[in-house]
């Protein structure tokens, strides 16, 4: 009985134990499988996910390229639109061409523009080889060590007009091929930055100095003062010269060889100054006698023939005086202009000189006859008694005596 009952025990307690392993493996079961369905469904959402991310990756990039695409257009277009405004910038309302379409069957009337010109003497920047030192140009040029020293008195008045003429007596040349004359004259390329630091621009060079070292010296000096932007013309060469706009044509005409032979060619390029658009021409003479305060028939007929064939102003040298202004038919003759800053005598017998000045109007494209001159009376020195080779302004009685000596001069040539 004992034994039976031990025995169901032991039958029931496996029976138990067999449950219990059961109910764990299906517990483990279950959990195993929840285990998988979850790593499954984590499997499956991570994936879900990064498909997601990858399309919402996808869709960032495709916005970003189109974004990136419309900013690139924009800028291609801004880039457009601002090379159409630079280039659109030279046809603006106040170019040209709008000006000229707006304009367009309208008559343009142009705004006066005048013009002043300052016309000096015989400036001669350096000596001749036989004449003293200590008191020669030279000398003083290496005393001041300035280019300025010379024309500081009269550079205020020739900065403030519109173009200065001289008439340049001598070389600028380093030649040593004197030519047999009694008086030749020469100094140093370099000299020519006097004239531009007194406001120069442009400088006669028809004259009986012009070849004192051969014709080389004449090549030399022309080069020097061009290269210091000074405009030279004479003999055959003219020049026009456009000053504020305006066309002004420039002649220096040698009459000492020939006489009223060169009429013909003063002629001929007085029509060449008009045929290249001389608005103004000026027409400069190297003529008369040393020392005359009065022109001769042969100027008075050159001065005339200038005009009658289209000169606006005459300006007469050689005299190393003054000799009077004449006008004619409503132009004005200056028949010497005398020394101005003059290297060629330390001590000379007449000291006086002057600045002629002339403003003209161009309207509507036109030289109007109105005639406005000023006359400046200068000494060729700032001291007396010497050539300090710097002309001065006169002033109280001795400006007087030359405005005096200049109406008096002027009375025997007027008409």
């Amino acid at each position: 009985m004992a034994y039976h009952y031990r025995r169901k025990e032991q039958e029931r307690r496996k029976r138990e134990r067999e449950r219990k392993v059961r109910r764990i493996k299906i517990i483990f079961g279950v959990d195993a499988a929840l285990v998988v369905i979850l790593l499954l469904i984590f499997a499956v959402s991570k994936g879900m996910s990064a498909g997601s991310s990858e399309k919402e990756t996808s869709a960032e990039a495709k916005t970003a390229k189109t974004e990136n695409e419309k900013t690139e257009a924009a800028k291609t277009e801004a880039a457009r639109d601002k090379s159409k405004k630079k280039d659109s910038a030279g046809k603006s309302e106040d170019s040209p061409e709008t000006d000229k379409g707006a304009d367009a069957g309208e008559k343009k009337t142009d705004e006066p523009v005048t013009i002043t010109v300052s016309a000096a003497g015989d400036c001669t920047l350096g000596t001749d080889e036989f004449f003293n030192w200590s008191d020669s140009f030279p000398a003083k040029y290496e005393e001041v060590g300035d280019p300025a020293y010379f024309f500081r008195n009269v550079q205020p008045i020739f900065s403030q007009d519109d173009l200065t003429i001289v008439n340049f007596e001598g070389t600028l040349t380093n030649s040593e091929n004197r030519e047999d004359k009694q008086f030749a004259f020469k100094a140093d390329p370099a000299y020519a930055k006097i004239l531009t630091a007194g406001s120069v621009e442009a400088a006669n060079m028809a004259n009986n100095h012009s070849n004192d070292y051969g014709e080389q010296s004449y090549t030399d000096t022309i080069k020097a003062l061009e290269d210091e932007g000074i405009t030279t013309f004479g003999y055959d060469r003219i020049a026009v010269m456009d000053v504020k706009g305006v066309k002004v044509g420039l002649l220096g005409t040698y009459v000492l060889r020939e006489g009223l032979g060169i009429k013909d060619s003063m002629i001929a390029n007085l029509q060449s100054l008009k045929e290249q658009g001389a608005q103004i021409i000026i027409s400069s003479f190297h003529w008369g006698s040393e020392k005359a305060y009065e022109p001769d028939s042969t100027q008075i007929e050159l001065a005339h023939a200038a005009v009658d064939n289209g000169a606006d102003l005459v300006l007469g040298h050689h005299p190393h005086v003054l000799e009077g202004i004449e006008e004619y038919r409503g132009k004005n003759i200056v028949y010497s202009l005398g020394n101005f800053c003059f290297g060629g005598n330390a001590y000379p017998s007449d000291m006086n000189t002057m600045i002629f000045q002339q403003t003209f109007t161009i309207k509507d494209g036109e030289l109007q006859e109105d005639n406005v001159k000023n006359i400046i009376p200068c000494r060729i020195s700032s001291e007396d008694g010497y050539n300090n080779y710097q002309p001065t302004p006169a002033e109280g009685e001795q400006k007087d005596d030359i405005l005096q000596k200049i109406e008096e001069y002027s009375s025997w040539v007027q008409g």
